[in-house]
């Protein structure tokens, strides 16, 4: 990453200098970030398999092209998007939210953010659930690999200044849940017996994204200010309060049940 880091920042300072220069400054952080990412990609199997010897490096990080990914994915997406739905749903039984009309682009706000939320993933758990999980099972125990991972990955979203790290801390523990049931998503194999692979945690970390994303941006629900912040979320999000924290914790206890005690290709790369 390091290596990667060196020979990105020739690219991508007079890309940042110019953005800024000419007033395009997200869309310049947008394509910088995109080239880095696209610089990650193209060094992850040429790490594996020059590092590790790996004969198939993506195969080893979880990038199987196959119809039992695929599957999983959409299961694991389903299964996050009904548990952000349930959530508010419960809000609203409990009269903690109302639903309201829905925006009238709703339908666009339903596909752009699948979309978002796709991308999102992939990159995410290439990255956390591909890449950094397979370097520290090489090294660490199932346990120490699960709680570091899912430590950078809190830690990694949660860059803040120190008073908002106090007062949203909730959300940290829920990025910590998160990045658990997400590490034990990704060592679950599939549902015919198949080694695991990234389908779940995509899936999974897609699916929270896109629920959230519809009811969120498509202005389906609208708090009543009858429960507190910690119980409903700090701010809005769901991580960051007692239900949120129930909810991931129940998807976390059940990919814990079925989860392997590292990544299955993991093992069988070494047997």
């Amino acid at each position: 990453m390091g290596l990667l880091a060196i020979a990105w920042v020739p690219i991508a300072a007079p890309i940042y200098w110019l953005g800024y220069t000419f007033g395009y400054s997200n869309i310049t952080e947008i394509v910088a970030l995109a080239l880095l990412y696209l610089g990650f990609l193209w060094g992850l199997p040429r790490w594996g398999k020059h590092i590790h010897r790996w004969p198939q490096p993506l195969k080893q990080y979880g990038l199987v092209k196959n119809a039992a990914t695929a599957r999983n994915l959409g299961v694991a997406l389903v299964i996050g998007v009904l548990g952000v739905f349930a959530l508010f749903g419960i809000k609203t039984l409990m009269g903690w939210a109302t639903p309201s009309a829905p925006s009238p682009r709703i339908g666009r706000f339903v596909i752009e953010g699948l979309i978002m939320a796709l991308a999102v993933g992939f990159a995410e758990e290439t990255l956390f659930r591909g890449w950094v999980l397979a370097e520290l099972e090489q090294s660490y125990s199932a346990t120490i690999s699960l709680v570091v991972n899912a430590l950078l990955f809190a830690s990694t979203h949660f860059i803040k200044p120190w008073p908002e790290i106090v007062r949203t801390f909730p959300q940290f523990l829920g990025l910590v849940i998160l990045g658990m049931a997400l590490v034990w998503a990704r060592r679950s194999p599939g549902r015919f017996g198949t080694s695991s692979s990234l389908g779940y945690p995509i899936g999974l970390h897609a699916g929270l994204i896109w629920g959230y994303y519809i009811v969120n941006v498509g202005g389906l629900s609208e708090p009543t200010g009858r429960a507190p912040e910690w119980i409903t979320g700090i701010d809005s999000n769901p991580l960051a309060g007692l239900l949120g924290l129930i909810l991931l914790g129940i998807i976390a206890a059940q990919f814990a049940k079925i989860a392997k005690p590292k990544t299955q290709i993991f093992l069988d790369s070494k047997a």
